[in-house]
């Protein structure tokens, strides 16, 4: 008996303790027991007992949901519940379907140190989720871990996965973005509503499986009081949304300002309740709404409710004709700014009636609308001269260059941005009216226009009398360094950006009139010019150099020997383009890169990125890019910004790897993910 009992003091007994016939150990109560007694009977090993065992959950996971929800929602602080979802998927689900209400009150403590650590701002937090990684468990995650920090404030989905209702995890969220999110439907939109009793900003676009049920309850909510602080709105391709549901949304939801609505199978009636119920609107923008006609704009115009409305954008909607715009002109009061954009049916009458009416507007905006002609437009012109600030006119090809009696128009003395672009019959004696009608202007941009001379550019500025300060002149292949000295000579002293891209007669002479004239000139683009390196040479003169971004991509003769002159004006440089300068060399590149720390320079060896570093033959030189971009090139409101390094073959032999190494560790530490590129051979030849 003695041989098989073990008696000595060093063996201590554990009461409690069970055993199998294994002699494996089991835990009861979080206590791991060894065992009593040591077995009479060696029993064979049982492999099914193993699996037996392995099939076994741990107990915790044995309860029901309900069981942990209730442990969950007692836990003393979010942070340890977002702790808790990292457990298991099972976990981050329930998580995340705990309200706030849910929470055991009394429960949630916050230390001083974890609320100094934590504090990012009531519902200031922005998510962003792209393709596959909008997900259920990404999104739970995101209200989980949000949720304690203030919450949620932005979300933008954009992707076909599915993802379901952020309300429980994200009660202050104050915009949404749901975008190509066909697994969203009406529950989702409802929950949304019930939960998020803060939100402001609602945009749905391509959410085929939104209906008009959604968008009531979207609207019965704010009703109720549920989300009174919905002020903007915007639904876009979105096919099975129609008049029931617009029209309770904007009925129920009496605090919207801001609306878009953009290919919608709507009709007349939508619009009849916008112009009822629209009282507190400020920008509205239709689009696409190929179902409402001529009679749903006027109703709308004669409806009195939008007599708030400041901004209008209607695009490719055929009912906007020369009655209605003239009807929304009237009913409109406070209009200010106005877009037509490819609205083919409304004319010269429909223009001047609506100039008559609209007073108060300091905006036109006319894209694509091809029956407008230079009378309509100079005569509408004249009609709203009072408050008129800014002219657009983009590929209107209704408009031909003819001679118009000046002396029948009113000068408007209050236009002070021109822009025409694209606008092929645009020529010479056009031009020449508006210099007489607008002798205010401080903003020219004429992008695209070839029928131009400078014997009809010379009128417009000879007239301009409060001097010029934005010309863009980009693709007026006819001019010359001829109206490029007057206008540095009569405009000199007020011009701060020129834009001269794509003019091919345009020479060093330019750039001589420039450095002569132009004290405060700080943008200046000469791409695809005949300007040389002696032009750049000319450009460093002047003690007075205040120039900030050069662009002179694509000219053939600027060569190597530009370089000492770049670097001299480098000091002072923030942009710098040599993209298709094939004359530099990629040595006398790196070099201006190398040194030019503090200017974004562009070449056409590198692809499009937020911003690319050549690294240097020196580690201190390399990392002292790092710490002078890190600091400059932040941006809170940026979502990601790349770095790519590119490490060439002829200095990879003096980059070492413990700087390669400092730069994986500081780079991320700075917030920024990191893209390196590393020659083919070293990749080989070394342990990276």
């Amino acid at each position: 008996m003695s041989g098989r009992v073990n008696q000595s003091s060093d063996v201590e007994l554990y009461p409690g303790g069970s055993m199998d016939t294994g002699g494996r150990v089991y835990a009861i109560g979080d206590v791991h027991c060894s065992p009593t007694k040591r077995p009479r009977i060696s029993v064979p090993f049982s492999f099914g007992a193993l699996e037996h065992e392995q099939d076994l959950k741990p107990t915790i996971e044995v309860l029901l949901d309900e069981c942990l929800f209730e442990i969950f929602r007692r836990l003393p602080s979010g942070k340890e519940r977002s702790s808790g979802a990292c457990v298991s998927k099972r976990w981050l689900m329930l998580m995340s379907s705990i309200c706030k209400d849910d929470i055991e009150s009394g429960v949630e403590t916050v230390s001083s140190d974890d609320s100094d650590e934590d504090a990012e701002g009531d519902g200031y937090l922005t998510r962003r989720l792209e393709g596959r990684k909008a997900t259920d468990v990404r999104l739970a995650a995101i209200a989980v871990g949000t949720g304690y920090r203030g919450g949620l404030g932005k979300l933008s989905i954009r992707g076909n996965n599915p993802v379901r209702a952020v309300a429980h995890g994200c009660p202050s969220l104050r915009s949404l973005s749901l975008w190509n999110v066909s697994s969203i439907g009406d529950k989702g939109l409802s929950e949304i509503a019930k939960g998020c009793h803060m939100l402001e900003t609602l945009d749905l676009c391509l959410s085929s499986s939104i209906t008009n049920k959604g968008l009531i309850a979207i609207g019965l909510q704010a009703v109720a009081k549920l989300c009174p602080k919905l002020h903007s709105i915007s639904i876009m391709d979105c096919p099975l949304v129609g008049d029931p549901g617009v029209c309770s949304l904007l009925s129920s939801a009496s605090d919207l300002s801001r609306v878009k609505l953009h290919n919608l199978n709507i009709t007349d009636i939508s619009l009849a309740n916008i112009g009822h119920c629209g009282k507190v609107i400020l920008n509205l923008a239709l689009s696409g709404l190929r179902n409402v006609n001529e009679r749903g704009f006027l109703v709308m115009g004669f409806g009195e409710g939008l007599q708030k409305l400041v901004a209008l954008t209607i695009t490719s909607c055929e009912g906007v004709t020369d009655k209605s715009i003239e009807a929304m002109g009237r009913g409109f009061p406070n209009l200010k700014q106005i877009c037509l954009r490819r609205c083919c049916v409304v004319s010269d009458n429909g223009l001047v009636a609506f100039a008559k009416s609209a007073i108060f507007l300091g905006t036109l905006q006319l894209e694509e609308c091809n029956r407008f002609t230079q009378c309509g437009i100079f005569y509408a012109l004249s009609f709203i001269k009072t408050k008129l600030k800014s002219l657009t006119l983009v590929k209107c090809l209704g408009i031909q260059d003819i001679d118009v009696e000046v002396s029948m128009l009113s000068p408007c003395r209050y236009l002070r941005s021109v822009t025409i672009r694209n606008c092929p019959g645009f020529g010479s004696a056009s031009l020449a009216v508006i210099g007489k009608l607008c002798p205010q202007l401080q903003d020219v941009d004429l992008t695209g226009l070839c029928g131009i001379t400078d014997a009809g550019l010379l009128p417009l500025l000879e007239n301009c009398e409060a001097g010029l300060v934005k010309v863009n002149l980009k693709g007026c292949c006819n001019l010359t360094d001829n109206i490029v000295s007057e206008l540095a000579r009569l405009h000199g002293g007020t011009l701060e950006i020129l834009n001269l891209d794509g003019c091919q007669n345009i020479t060093d002479a330019s750039l001589v009139a420039v450095e002569d004239n132009c004290l405060l000139l700080n943008d200046l683009d000469v791409s695809k010019c005949a300007i040389t390196d002696a032009g750049i040479a000319v450009l460093t003169r002047a003690d007075h150099v205040s120039m900030r971004v050069l662009s002179m991509s694509d000219c053939s003769g600027i060569s190597n020997n530009c370089v000492p002159f770049l670097m001299k004006l480098g000091q002072a440089l923030l942009g710098l383009n040599i993209k298709y300068c094939n004359a530099i060399g990629s040595n006398e590149i790196e070099f201006l890169v190398e040194n030019l720390w503090r200017c974004d320079i562009l070449f056409h060896e590198n692809t499009v990125t937020e911003s690319w570093l050549i690294v240097s033959t020196l580690d201190r030189t390399l990392l002292g890019l790092l710490t002078s971009h890190a600091s400059k090139m932040w941006d809170p409101h940026a979502l990601t910004l790349h770095w790519t390094l590119q490490i060439t073959t002829t200095t990879m032999g003096s980059l070492s790897l413990h700087c390669i190494e400092l730069l994986l560790l500081l780079v991320p530490y700075q917030g920024y993910p990191l893209q390196l590129s590393l020659p083919f051979d070293m990749c080989l030849n070394t342990d990276i």
